[in-house]
């Protein structure tokens, strides 16, 4: 997801009835993430709670600290049980990834030489224990390397069991900087739950792609994701007929986009709609520089950008945004994020589509109304509210309300499928 600084006025959000758990907005947001996830057992609620207690309100290094710490806790405790006990084994070591996943949304923030000295060690240390916990599964999640290009994305299969049956499966498609650990409480247990497969991935900028490969993000998603759909429909254990895909956070505009050009899936869930990534950037420039933007002043632009970025906070988040673009230079920078737009191709789109508009939306606040205003086929808009705990982007305090709308969405949408389909 998008990161903004405590002064942006975009992420001054109305919480509604669930107060605050931190004033730092983006303390809090990570908080409630962290929170929802327990739901799926992704962490515990008093362990959760007893970490937060233990971070100064906005230190980054504290933030940091106390989740590393909490993982190598857990890290601990599976590594001791897991021969004994996989499946408490395989919490643990699941609960351990997303909180060195937790603790790696706050290298922004620190000092450039720490942030590069932990980022790379503490991805990894978050994928070791995901990849333990798929180890532990007893054959049920398996790793899928999808052919990209000169190289491969890695993926994942999670299913129900080990019997082989062609599922339904749910492709997943995480947003800027989400984890694989991220995707688990986002809907890859609910699909388990329900019988289906759930599939997840690394696509170019992001996680592996991004730390280890360096291969930065694209716009046109469909060069990424019809790869993933060939792997998977040539696999025995997935139902082809029966694809469903599911875009979080930033995916909600790359799921989208790769609709407009693949047809294979049966219907999608897009949460939020995203139409233009860019407005996630530019919401934060005075209307001076939007108008060197769109007038292509480059070297003006760029020079007022430097004095900007003779802040050390601005600039550490500058570089961290820029990071999975692979491109230093500002103006080339916002205006290669203004490719990721949905407005020229959102006309193509076939495959029925579910957009989630929660209240207090604060990173493309109103693009899925936009969204639906563009598309042609079958598509519907379901609003969360504030009333419910299900404010701010993606829910992140109700995942299973959510899921729950999401999912009986998609059953009827396999459900109403022609009979030769099925």
């Amino acid at each position: 997801m998008p990161v903004a600084s405590n002064a942006d006025p975009i992420r001054t959000v109305t919480t509604g009835v669930v107060r605050p758990f931190f004033a730092d907005a983006d303390f809090d947001y990570a908080f409630r993430c962290a929170l929802g996830a327990t739901g799926y057992g992704a962490g515990d609620l008093g362990m959760w709670l007893a970490t937060a207690a233990r971070i100064v309100d906005g230190d980054r290094q504290s933030w940091f600290a106390a989740w590393s710490e909490r993982a190598d806790q857990l890290v601990r405790l599976a590594d001791a049980t897991v021969a004994a006990d996989p499946v408490g084994a395989s919490w643990a070591y699941l609960s351990a990834s997303a909180a060195h996943s937790r603790a790696l949304g706050a290298v922004d923030g620190l000092p450039a030489e720490q942030a590069d000295a932990v980022t790379v060690p503490t991805f990894r240390s978050s994928r070791r224990c995901w990849d333990a916990m798929i180890d532990a599964s007893g054959g049920r999640f398996v790793r899928v390397d999808v052919p990209y290009e000169d190289t491969t994305l890695p993926g994942y299969l999670l299913r129900p069991d080990t019997s082989g049956s062609a599922r339904p499966t749910l492709v997943m498609t995480n947003g800027s900087d989400g984890s694989v650990a991220d995707l688990w409480a986002s809907g890859a247990a609910e699909a388990l739950d329900r019988g289906w497969n759930a599939f997840v991935y690394d696509g170019p900028g992001q996680q592996s792609m991004l730390f280890e490969r360096h291969v930065p993000f694209r716009p046109d998603w469909e060069a990424v994701l019809t790869p993933v759909v060939d792997s998977l429909v040539a696999r025995p254990d997935v139902d082809a007929a029966a694809l469903t895909a599911y875009g979080l956070s930033q995916g909600g505009f790359w799921l989208p986009r790769a609709l407009a050009f693949e047809h294979r899936f049966v219907a999608a869930v897009a949460d939020p709609g995203v139409v233009d990534v860019s407005t996630s950037w530019t919401a934060y420039l005075p209307p001076e520089m939007i108008e060197l933007l769109d007038s292509g002043q480059k070297d003006v632009f760029d020079h007022y950008m430097s004095q900007a970025g003779q802040d050390p906070d601005t600039a550490r988040t500058f570089a961290f945004r820029a990071r999975p673009y692979d491109i230093d230079d500002p103006y080339d920078l916002f205006a290669a994020v203004r490719r990721y737009q949905l407005r020229d191709v959102a006309g193509q789109i076939r495959t029925p589509l579910l957009i989630t508009e929660p209240e207090d939306e604060q990173f493309w606040p109103g693009q899925s109304a936009e969204l639906a205003t563009l598309l042609t086929g079958p598509h519907q808009i379901v609003h969360f509210t504030r009333e419910d705990g299900a404010n701010q982007h993606c829910q992140p305090l109700t995942p299973r309300f959510a899921q729950a709308t999401m999912f009986g969405w998609l059953t009827a949408q396999l459900d109403a499928r022609p009979v030769e389909r099925r």
